[in-house]
């Protein structure tokens, strides 16, 4: 399809002298045809021709890949032809990696920044979800030839830490692990909000905090509790990670950004960027349709807003980076929105290279609304352990690289920006779209290799194309062989063919929309076309058998290659 494209847009340029990106689709059930492009009445308008005129004027002059017709009222149609498609799979299984690569990304220095956990609090549903999404976006970016670090920026100084300390400093924290230090956080909530005393106390605290930080304070019981604190959280969030197959290059502790971000912005207050109210420093983003936001408080701490500055400056320190890419909720896109913009008014070539992508809630079936503030969110582990339950229950057995696909598919195939529901029986479901469902299409396929008796399979594919221009050739026990160059496909085949052909296409779009569910849909749509496949023609045993034996390796291929920028392993066997 995307050779289909370059040769049209080339035709275009030359006929018309116009640069022009054509849209081409598969064909219709209805049409006889492989692909199609209205490509004829998008230029009716500017070229003054009718779409019929342009229709014939293109289908002379086009070389085509493939046996081109044309019909009323302007659509061109596209038919590939048995020996264009035998060659491109022969390219597939000859030289898998090189026919697929992309280097759209080469030396480019890459900052994908997800997940983002604040220390003394634990992980939930949406960490999770950022954490899957953030690392396929990353491998995505790989893919393209990116070095791609994968940061994690989370408050280990601020009030939520004050709120904490404030009840955990009347605790051994030696026998305390990170849920009882998070359930210290919704008490110190409810008193902060509740009790004049506490609120006064805790608002000291956060001071004391940033100070044992600063000055690397180690010889007070605040200080011991502090860094015991901070260092369980850690070995929790690497612990988790680690079970989910996410690994962090660089961690961010606000901690260790806060004094830079303090100091650009009282820098740029100087300069008029921002601006004093109240003794405290705001950037008022009323000038810019924004909202207004404080940057540093009366007390003279640096808010959230001024340790993201801070972070997109050490950042750009640490890596010097070409693109930085920032994932986060949707509830943070007005804050980002503001704090990006008075970046932009001193340091605007940071902010062109910065993208910030949001996505929406994890919502169980029954669209139950959850809150860290009073302790009756869903855990990243719950999720985990639901999909389990759900595992055992259906199948009486559990495995964790089937559970794993089964989360992270489920997270996956939607369009990161609105809300999820996610619903655990639903992802463990071996029909349908599911994680579940595309690994099983993988052990059956990888059931079929190790059953042939074909040995021209390599790590990559086959080591060599039969020749083509030959109706017949035989196999070693005398049966005739056809040439798929040369006799019809099923239309099973050619569907299954086909879609292999669209992969490389896909992984651009998918790279360049940062949009793993494209990626995932693509896949369930291959399987969906392996399995008409399976059941329809025989493999194993048939006088087609190396042509067949070739298009399921090359499928395997597709899928373990897609499957591995989802995050996602396939088991030896379900």
């Amino acid at each position: 399809m995307e050779e289909i494209r370059e040769k049209l847009t080339q035709t275009i340029k030359d006929l018309y002298g116009l640069d022009f990106d054509p849209e081409i689709t598969p064909s219709p059930e209805n049409i006889d045809a492989d692909y199609s492009s209205n490509t004829p009445l998008k230029l009716a308008k500017d070229l003054h021709k009718s779409p019929m005129q342009i229709a014939e004027e293109l289908a002379e002059k086009l070389d085509p890949v493939a046996t081109l017709a044309f019909s009323a009222p302007g659509f061109l149609n596209f038919t590939l032809s048995n020996a264009y498609l035998s060659e491109k799979i022969d390219h597939l299984s000859q030289d898998f990696d090189k026919e697929i690569a992309s280097h759209e990304y080469d030396g480019k220095m890459i900052i994908c920044e997800f997940s983002d956990p604040n220390p003394f609090k634990v992980l939930h549903v949406g960490h999770l979800y950022t954490s899957i999404v953030g690392d396929s976006i990353s491998r995505l970016y790989e893919y393209a030839g990116a070095k791609v670090i994968r940061a994690n920026f989370g408050g280990d100084v601020g009030l939520h830490v004050a709120k904490t300390m404030y009840v955990l400093m009347q605790k051994d924290i030696k026998d305390l692990q990170i849920e009882d230090i998070a359930k210290c956080y919704v008490e110190g909530t409810a008193l902060y909000d509740e009790d004049e005393k506490a609120h006064a106390e805790i608002t000291k605290l956060n001071k004391d905090i940033y100070k044992i930080n600063a000055e690397n304070l180690h010889d007070t019981k605040l200080a011991e509790t502090y860094w015991r604190g901070r260092e369980l959280s850690y070995d929790y969030f690497n612990n988790f990670y680690a079970k989910i197959g996410v690994k962090f290059d660089k961690y961010y502790p606000e901690s260790t950004v806060a004094n830079l971000g303090l100091k650009k912005v009282k820098e740029e207050l100087e300069k008029g960027v921002y601006e004093m109210s109240e003794g405290a420093v705001i950037f008022n983003g009323d000038k810019f349709g924004l909202h207004t936001r404080v940057f540093i408080n009366k007390e003279g701490v640096p808010t959230y807003e001024a340790k993201d500055v801070g972070l997109i400056f050490q950042k750009d320190a640490d890596y010097h980076f070409d693109k930085s890419v920032v994932i986060t909720g949707g509830e943070q896109l007005e804050y980002m929105k503001v704090v990006l913009k008075s970046v932009e008014q001193y340091a605007p070539e940071l902010v062109a290279k910065t993208t910030h992508l949001t996505h929406g809630l994890v919502k169980l079936p029954g669209n139950v609304k959850m809150s860290s503030r009073k302790g009756n969110f869903l855990k990243a582990i719950d999720v985990l352990d639901m999909v389990n339950e759900e595992l055992k229950e259906a199948y009486d057995s559990t495995d964790q690289v089937v559970s794993l696909a089964a989360t992270k598919y489920a997270f996956l195939k939607y369009k990161m920006g609105g809300d999820i529901i996610f619903d655990p029986k639903e992802s463990v479901k071996m029909t349908g779209n599911s994680g579940p469902y595309l690994l099983y299409s993988c052990v059956r396929a990888k059931k079929i290799l190790a059953s042939t008796e074909v040995q021209s399979l390599t790590q990559g594919g086959f080591r060599s194309a039969p020749a083509r221009g030959l109706a017949r050739e035989p196999h070693g026990d005398g049966r005739e062989r056809r040439d798929p160059g040369v006799s019809d496909w099923t239309s099973y085949e050619k569907n299954l063919v086909k879609k292999m052909l669209e992969y490389k296409s896909l992984l651009c779009e998918a790279v360049n929309e940062l949009a793993p569910h494209k990626l995932a849909n693509y896949l369930y749509e291959l399987a969906q076309d392996f399995s008409r496949f399976y059941e329809n023609c025989q493999v194993t045993g048939s006088n087609e058998e190396v042509e067949r034996v070739k298009l399921v390796q090359v499928y395997l291929n597709v899928m373990t290659h897609g499957l591995n920028l989802l995050g996602i392993n396939i088991p030896e066997e379900m």
